[in-house]
């Protein structure tokens, strides 16, 4: 029974999260001609909104650590990944964020306006080293503006339970910025299931970690940076477990 009515929160909370996404996409339209400012502003409101659906039609809140390591000024941002959730959050903690996004996600209808009017970082993998030049490039101008670089090292969502797989593009990044990149682990995974429509009730914990400083040997700030993540992220998953058998959702 306690399923179920998981199960009918959820189902509450994507027809919700539609209608609301379309509406405020609408109603935003007016920010566009802002440039950046304006998009981000409105991708802002976009994921608060998001968060406190979640809060009260699916029971899920979230919890941030480690605030006090979220820069502040131009640097890279390397987190986990498992779901869209860890986009919707960082958008709201991030102080100026930008993603490095697929270039397809661009022709999205509405949102791919949001996305080029905010100058997200759209690459098309299939380009090789020229779409690394110009992610590069692009993420060069974003720290000059003092903005905040935001990547999923292993390139896509990962279940929980999948080994780490970390891509070297985010090494030749960070290489290229001559910026200090901050780690960010979670365990969305347990409670957002990716590729469904279920969310379990519980609570959410992301966790920054302390920025690695620029200037590494690329072999050293892979090392670095994969043991961090997957160390705090193998913790946080195993007390997101925890919480979840307590309810009975394990």
């Amino acid at each position: 029974m306690a399923i179920l009515l998981v199960y009918l929160r959820s189902l509450i909370f994507f027809v919700w999260f539609l209608a609301y996404s379309v509406a405020l996409h609408i109603a935003f339209l007016p920010t566009l001609p802002m440039g950046w400012k304006g998009a981000e502003w409105s991708a802002r409101q976009w994921s608060r909104a998001g968060l406190w659906g979640l809060k009260v039609f699916a029971g899920l809140r979230y919890e941030v650590r480690g605030r006090e390591h979220i820069p502040r000024t131009g640097a890279l941002i390397a987190a986990k990944h498992y779901s869209m959730w860890e986009t919707m959050a960082l958008s709201a903690l991030a102080p100026d964020p930008v993603f490095v996004i697929k270039r397809s996600l661009r022709w999205v209808p509405l949102f791919g306006l949001y996305m080029i009017a905010a100058r997200m970082i759209a690459i098309d993998r299939r380009a090789g080293a020229s779409a690394v030049r110009k992610m590069t490039a692009a993420a060069k101008r974003a720290i000059a503006d003092g903005r905040q670089i935001l990547i999923f090292p292993e390139g896509t969502r990962k279940k929980p339970s999948d080994a780490p797989d970390y891509k070297p593009g985010v090494a030749g990044l960070y290489a290229q910025l001559g910026a200090p990149c901050v780690p960010v682990a979670h365990n969305s995974g347990l409670f957002w299931t990716a590729g469904g429509i279920l969310k379990k009730p519980g609570t959410i914990v992301v966790e920054f970690l302390p920025a690695i400083p620029p200037g590494l040997p690329r072999a050293e700030f892979m090392r670095t940076l994969e043991t961090r993540i997957e160390a705090a992220a193998t913790r946080l998953v195993a007390e997101g477990q925890a919480l979840l058998a307590a309810q009975g959702l394990g």
